[in-house]
């Protein structure tokens, strides 16, 4: 019984965590070195990501400033940046490049809700579908009692109501970041 509740903890807890790294790469009008996370530069015929071809920091809170390591890649950068179609425009200046993040809109900041939201719907089917995939794995044990059966399918509810009250919350955190002017 306790190892398909661990089980079951440790895939939620993986939900979680892809929930909470998809939800850095959304843009909340502050610039985020994490805004960039998903992007690949084709760096010698190979794709490599973003931060480990060059430095990515934040310069006055709505700037990003991404220094390459190798200066010849610049360009590549710049069209990686472009063709990531993430809503940001690079600015090439020779040496580096510089990303001005622009201040969301009230509809913009409520259409990026809406898509977190989605998001964290799709994060409870997932958690949802770990217990049912480890309410399976229950019922097929036959090592378990009738009563430990039982308890263990209790015990996996309550532990999914905890895991899916814990996406609301960062919903509700996400939200209030993305509506703060």
């Amino acid at each position: 019984m306790k190892v398909h509740l661990e089980k079951a903890s440790a895939e939620m807890t993986k939900v979680i965590g892809r929930f909470e790294h998809h939800l850095t790469t959304i843009r909340t009008g502050r610039a985020n070195p994490q805004q960039l996370a998903d992007i690949h530069v084709d760096y010698y015929g190979a794709p490599t990501p973003l931060n480990q071809i060059g430095s990515i920091q934040v310069v006055e809170g709505r700037q990003l400033v991404i220094k390459p390591f190798d200066g010849s890649m610049l360009k590549a950068i710049e069209h990686a940046i472009h063709a990531a179609n993430i809503g940001l425009v690079p600015m090439n200046d020779g040496a580096v490049i510089r990303i001005n993040v622009p201040v969301l809109n009230e509809q913009t900041r409520k259409d990026t809700v809406k898509v977190v939201k989605t998001h964290a719907d799709e994060a409870k089917v997932a958690i949802r579908n770990v217990r049912r995939d480890i309410r399976e794995a229950i019922k097929k044990d036959d090592t378990l009692t009738e009563d430990l059966e039982k308890s263990a399918e209790e015990k996996l509810d309550k532990q999914t109501d905890e895991f899916i009250k814990k996406v609301d919350a960062i919903v509700t955190a996400k939200e209030k970041e993305i509506m703060t002017v």
